[in-house]
């Protein structure tokens, strides 16, 4: 272990240098060591390499921005304390999100933000509060062009930010619900409508998002969803119940109303799922089936309706 920590703070200190290719060698060996050596992430992060990396977030090289922004990735899986106590390190997260050429280093900046979020339920206010972070977010799954990884980052990031209630609102305010809306019904790829609806489905879980949802069409869109003649996967299924039924739950006499009149459209595709969805997919099917067919259910506290995909970045290095 002596061996390793030598050799983390050997390559820390080369961050400091005046040579470029000095310091662009020793970030390729950082990402390198922490992608295959778990022991050596903590060691790199105790060596003082985490300004480092942060400051070279805002450099013009893609090719560094991308070691160093990997290297944070693989950081954040084990030693996320030293990431989220070093200071302007989510402004430069932020700052290569919105402004890196390179859509891989966009990646492991949304993919390291979702390593922090869905690990530390602490951090969820902290990160949420960052607006410029959201918008961004928010820019990336409303672009065309945007790569396929790229949209499917940036949504588990909104999926880590959502898990916190107070969040929810604020995302509600910066256009999150049309946006997602709107990739739901652009989009064919199942993995990015899986991920879309589960994130709206954690929205819905605010007051807020009733008005919103009505103007996007969000209630026709999951119902949509729920129609047995779309082929959607059971997950994009069991999420459009959960957004459902939280806006049901939180959206007043307005959001319940327009559940129950959608839900009766589609009551075979739910009724379906209290049979052959999953455990967590059969309860809550059959809490909506309850407030279609008689308008009475379980009014209790929004719970988080968490992802279970196996690509998940708990163990995602890169």
């Amino acid at each position: 272990m002596e061996v390793k920590r030598r050799t983390a703070r050997n390559l820390v200190s080369k961050l400091s240098s005046v040579s470029e290719q000095t310091r662009t060698d020793a970030l390729c060996e950082l990402r390198l060591i922490s992608k295959h050596d778990p022991d050596s992430r903590p060691l790199i992060a105790d060596a003082g390499a985490v300004p480092y990396l942060s400051e070279t977030l805002y450099g013009s090289s893609p090719t560094i921005q991308e070691n160093a922004s990997a290297t944070l990735l693989n950081i954040s899986i084990s030693s996320r304390a030293s990431l989220m106590s070093t200071r302007g390190f989510l402004d430069a997260l932020s700052h290569a999100l919105s402004n890196s050429p390179s859509p891989t280093v966009v990646q492991s900046c949304a993919a390291t933000l979702h390593s922090l979020l869905i690990a530390e339920d602490t951090y969820r206010p902290i990160i949420g509060s960052k607006r410029d972070i959201l918008y961004t977010l928010l820019s990336i799954i409303t672009d065309n062009n945007a790569p396929p990884r790229s949209i499917k980052d940036a949504l588990k990031a909104l999926f880590g930010v959502a898990l916190f209630p107070l969040n929810r609102a604020s995302l509600v305010g910066l256009g999150a619900v049309p946006a997602l809306v709107s990739l739901i019904v652009r989009d064919a790829r199942t993995g990015i409508v899986e991920d879309a609806t589960a994130v709206l489905a954690q929205i819905a879980g605010c007051e807020e998002s009733e008005e919103a949802m009505r103007k996007a069409g969000g209630v026709r869109v999951l119902g949509d969803l729920l129609d047995e003649g779309t082929g959607a996967s059971e997950r994009i299924r069991e999420n459009a119940v959960a957004a459902l039924l939280n806006l049901a739950r939180c959206g007043g006499e307005k959001g319940r109303k327009e559940v129950k009149e959608m839900g009766a459209k589609v009551i075979e595709g739910i009724t379906d799922l209290t049979k052959n969805g999953s455990a967590k997919g059969k309860t809550k099917a059959a809490e909506l089936l309850k407030i279609v067919v008689d308008g009475y259910g379980n009014q209790s506290e929004v719970r988080d309706f968490r992802f279970n995909t196996s690509s998940d970045f708990m163990n995602h290095s890169i």
